[in-house]
């Protein structure tokens, strides 16, 4: 169950949001119910009435695994006149589908015959329609048909080249449909049935919604990749860390999904998270395949195939797409379709093309496998290429990015409006060299060196990108670091200036090693004093400061992997008290959300409430946030 008290149940790149008696309503918002695929809204309502009132929930649902829930629900009755039956309510998710199936009992002694009406409809929404900040989009020309079939209904949506439908399957079909229509627009329908019930007898309805997307369909992973269920409780013999891991690794499997490859072959990756982010997201995909890399190699080859397949060719100002830059996120809704947000393919990520780097050699590291970064050297290359001219690094001697009135104004993984800003909470302004990228770009140049010596036979290459890579951390040792703070900025600013709000960013030089040791240490000891660690994690931005808000999305919050990422830098630079200490916070914090860790977390003292306080717009599950517990597991067997 969601915080927002609804059930969320997700299989194979679908997921439905429910209401606790398992009604669909046709919200908007933090928090929007319906059944999803492919991010589109294909079912908008689904309510269900018997004798012509809302039943009550004697068991109000609860999701029984990821892709199942069921509850309990009665029409009216009083202590002298109970209800004559009960519904048996059990709903489950798969690929692009919906099912329900309702079974009537009657509680009575003679016949009964029980009237049960579902009303139902869709909007086909797309997910950047329903989200909280009042956009609103033309979608002139889009027609909406529905027709009654012998089974059921059919939903169709229609805009210029765009087509998508839904289409609800009944056993058996309905007594009658209902409905209205005004001109070509379709509004909801309703089902209904006379359900004759012998004496203390029962009847059941089997109700599906097939899913129609435009484009390509969801499909059911294959049989070898079974789904693993988490742990709700503790397992003999295993530990919290270890009851994390296995959640984590369970979550990365329900938000697992199909893309196409480089060479155009069927890959499966982690998706970032729901219900905003069913999709490939460059920066999300690598760092959790990262993570899981001593784990499954497999999802890191998966991974940058499909990143490789979607790297930027030419240069369009609207997605911010430029030759050899990686994709920021990948979207297939009918916004993205016809150009209306920039999301379809859209490239504003500063990191993700030297993290792209940073993974392509950790497989080979890992695995030994030198046939991925043979086949990924032509990309490989293109995205160095990227970096040293449209990133930045020989015009401006850093990864910088601009912000993009269209998309997004931050274009590190603190992406939110304001999130890299000054001690005084001003908005740093571009171009924009933010910390945590110059560091992900040094260790991607000394990577791609290794590979480059020792996969590609190209010495001078190496020597080329090892001598880049040393004027990188010499400019960024004079420039970044703040003396009076002991601490580096959180970015410099257009006209050079450091941003100086103290910020999580600095852990991630220790990961990357663009830190001399001596910094790498008192930077992370720092960021375990009260004001940065909160007891559970540690805070984006740390207590105190004028921008600091604890409900914040960037500017306050803690961020799981934020802090994998950190301890990984803990590990690395041998700060093996300060890294067992943030490992138990995390760990902690995992197991009391029954070993999900959540999205984000709010930045409030560990010493406040018994429990972490939680982000109230967080995605659960969310892939790095799964892959955290993994992190933290190779980084306490690295110390």
């Amino acid at each position: 169950m969601t915080s927002d008290a609804r059930i969320q149940l997700v299989r194979d790149a679908t997921f439905v949001r429910l209401t606790t008696d398992g009604s669909i309503t046709g919200s908007r918002g933090t928090a929007p119910d319906g059944l999803y695929v492919q991010d589109a809204r294909h079912l908008s309502r689904w309510q269900l009435t018997v004798d012509g009132t809302d039943p009550a929930a004697l068991v109000p649902a609860t999701a029984e695994t990821d892709d199942t829930a069921a509850c309990v629900l009665t029409p009216e009755g009083t202590r002298d006149h109970p209800p004559a039956y009960t519904v048996f309510r059990r709903q489950s998710v798969t690929a692009g589908s919906f099912t329900e199936h309702l079974r009537l009992v009657s509680n009575r002694p003679d016949a009964v015959t029980a009237r049960v009406d579902l009303t139902v409809d869709t909007d086909f929404a797309d997910l950047f329609e329903l989200r909280a900040d009042d956009r609103r989009y033309d979608k002139s020309g889009a027609e909406r048909e529905i027709r009654a079939t012998v089974d059921g209904l059919r939903f169709s949506y229609c805009r210029a080249d765009w087509h998508a439908g839904t289409d609800v399957v009944c056993r058996p079909a309905p007594d009658a449909v209902a409905g209205a229509r005004s001109g070509t627009r379709a509004t909801a329908r309703t089902l209904s049935w006379h359900v004759p019930l012998d004496a203390h007898g029962a009847a059941d309805l089997h109700l599906t919604v097939h899913a129609r997307p435009h484009g390509r369909r969801p499909h059911a992973a294959p049989a070898e990749q079974p789904s693993r269920q988490g742990t709700s409780a503790r397992a003999d013999g295993a530990d919290d860390l270890e009851l994390a891991c296995e959640r984590g690794l369970a979550d990365i499997d329900l938000l697992t999904i199909p893309v196409s490859g480089v060479d155009g072959e069927d890959v499966r990756v982690p998706a970032a998270g729901i219900p905003w982010f069913l999709t490939l997201f460059g920066r999300d995909s690598l760092l959790t395949s990262y993570f899981l890399l001593p784990y499954r190699p497999s999802t890191a080859a998966a991974v940058l195939s499909a990143l490789a397949a979607t790297q930027g060719e030419r240069h369009d100002a609207f997605s911010g797409e430029q030759p050899g830059r990686i994709v920021h996120e990948t979207r297939h809704g009918e916004l993205a379709h016809f150009r209306q947000v920039p999301y379809g393919r859209y490239y504003g990520a500063v990191d993700a093309t030297p993290l792209f780097l940073v993974l392509l050699h950790a497989h080979h590291e890992t695995t030994g496998d030198t046939s991925l970064a043979i086949r990924l050297e032509a990309h490989a290359r293109r995205a160095v290429d990227w970096m040293l001219t449209d990133g930045g690094l020989e015009r401006h001697g850093y990864l910088v990015y601009s912000p993009d009135p269209g998309g997004l104004v931050n274009q590190n993984w603190k992406d939110s409006a304001g999130a890299v800003c000054f001690a005084d909470g001003t908005q740093a302004e571009g171009p924009v060299a933010v910390s945590e990228a110059q560091g992900y770009a040094y260790d991607a140049l000394l990577r791609t060196a290794e590979l480059a010596q020792g996969v590609w036979r190209d010495e001078a290459y190496a020597r080329r990108l090892r001598e880049t890579a040393v004027r990188l951390r010499d400019r960024f040792a004079a420039d970044f670091w703040m003396a009076d703070a002991g601490f580096p900025a959180l970015a410099l600013d257009g006209a050079g200036r450091q941003v100086d709000a103290l910020a999580s960013d600095a852990g991630h030089l220790l990961w990357s090693g663009i830190l001399d040791p001596e910094h790498a240490r008192r930077v992370g000891r720092r960021l375990l004093e009260p004001d940065f660690f909160s007891g559970w994690a540690v805070r984006t931005l740390a207590a105190g400061q004028r921008p600091y808000h604890p409900l914040s999305y960037h500017r306050g919050s803690a961020w799981p992997h934020d802090n994998a990422v950190i301890a990984l830098g803990l590990a690395r630079q041998g700060l093996t008290d300060e890294l067992h200490t943030l490992a138990e916070g995390l760990v902690t914090a995992a197991a009391r959300h029954a070993y999900r860790l959540p999205e984000v977390l709010a930045g409030y003292d560990r010493s406040a409430t018994a429990g972490p306080v939680p982000y109230p717009h967080s995605c659960s599950p969310q892939a790095w946030a799964a892959a955290t517990p993994l992190a933290l597991k190779t980084a306490l067997a690295r110390s």
